[in-house]
């Protein structure tokens, strides 16, 4: 059986970037990203000053952020997302993830799983390996295609371009979870690239654009699963989807309080009702990455790897 597992992590890794820049490999799939007028250059300075007002931000609330340099050897516009090649585990095991774009693959880093060990104090007791499904061309980008709700055994999953059945069927029967696959489109009917920009479960709080998932069916299944498993959805409108409110991350601080983390623009999208609600739940950690979010089509959530490991000793 799989270690007893807690939703909220205390701790993140972050990739602080050396090359960030709108990646032309991932636009095909993801139509957050916009076109930008800044040059490579001035891309990653922006993108450095806001991935470094994070970092503050979250240990500024009692969460602990392991943070690691890029390395410039190969060129990894989109390694400020590491949930997307790794997630960790209570029981020990560490999942490396099969990957859509071919640049994005250099972003899996052994190293820093093994520092996590070595420096750092956490237990790795296995490393599940899924990126073999990407010579078949079935790809399952991380905590990016998969919202997880740890406690209950739930992965709940938007299928996509990079998110397919069998790799998702490979995770679920190796670490023990049950399926919640749908499909979901944005308000022009174009496919959602990751579940994460479209819902996110805390302990209590599951937010959901559930106007994204057009079939009745599916879209009772995924929110039947919610309450059933307790949780109080909030929805989210097609406009809060696009300001990234679907892509917030639920956090425990050292002190054991919750933490919401979410970026400007996705707090200005929400209700001043949602607001208290949130509020009533725990403190919100709220960073400007409008740079990031503009040329790389991602947002908070996606530049946090919880780390769940156990602790060594």
């Amino acid at each position: 059986m799989p270690a007893t597992e807690r939703q909220l992590a205390d701790t993140v890794l972050m990739i602080r970037p050396v090359a960030f820049q709108g990646n032309p490999m991932t636009q095909g799939s993801n139509r957050f990203q916009e076109p930008v007028a800044e040059s490579p250059a001035e891309q990653q300075a922006l993108a450095l000053h806001e991935f470094d007002g994070l970092v503050a931000a979250l240990r500024e609330a009692g969460v602990d952020v392991i943070v690691v340099e890029d390395t410039p050897a190969l060129h990894t516009p989109d390694s400020i997302f590491p949930n997307n090649w790794v997630s960790f585990h209570a029981d020990g095991r560490v999942v490396l993830y099969a990957m859509e774009a071919q640049n994005r693959r250099a972003e899996r880093r052994p190293d820093i799983v093994e520092m996590l060990a070595s420096e750092h104090g956490f237990r790795v007791r296995e490393l599940i390996d899924l990126t073999a499904h990407e010579l078949r061309g079935h790809y399952l980008e991380g905590t990016g295609s998969l919202v997880l709700d740890r406690v209950h055994r739930v992965a709940y999953a938007c299928l996509s371009s990079r998110t397919h059945l069998e790799p998702l069927g490979d995770f679920a029967q190796r670490l023990g979870y049950d399926t919640v696959a749908f499909g979901a489109v944005d308000r022009d009917g174009v496919p959602i690239y990751h579940t994460n920009v479209l819902m996110s479960v805390g302990e209590e709080l599951a937010f959901v654009c559930a106007a994204a998932i057009p079939g009745e069916e599916q879209r009772s299944a995924v929110l039947r699963r919610l309450r059933d498993t307790g949780h109080e959805v909030i929805a989210l409108s097609f406009a809060q989807l696009e300001a990234f409110a679907g892509n917030m991350l639920e956090l425990r601080s050292k002190t054991g309080t919750r933490v919401l983390a979410m970026s400007r623009q996705a707090l200005d999208s929400l209700e001043p009702d949602q607001r208290r609600r949130v509020r009533d739940n725990g403190e919100i950690i709220v960073a400007d990455v409008g740079s990031i979010e503009r040329a790389a089509g991602g947002s908070v959530r996606c530049m946090l790897a919880e780390v769940h490991l156990p602790r060594t000793g």
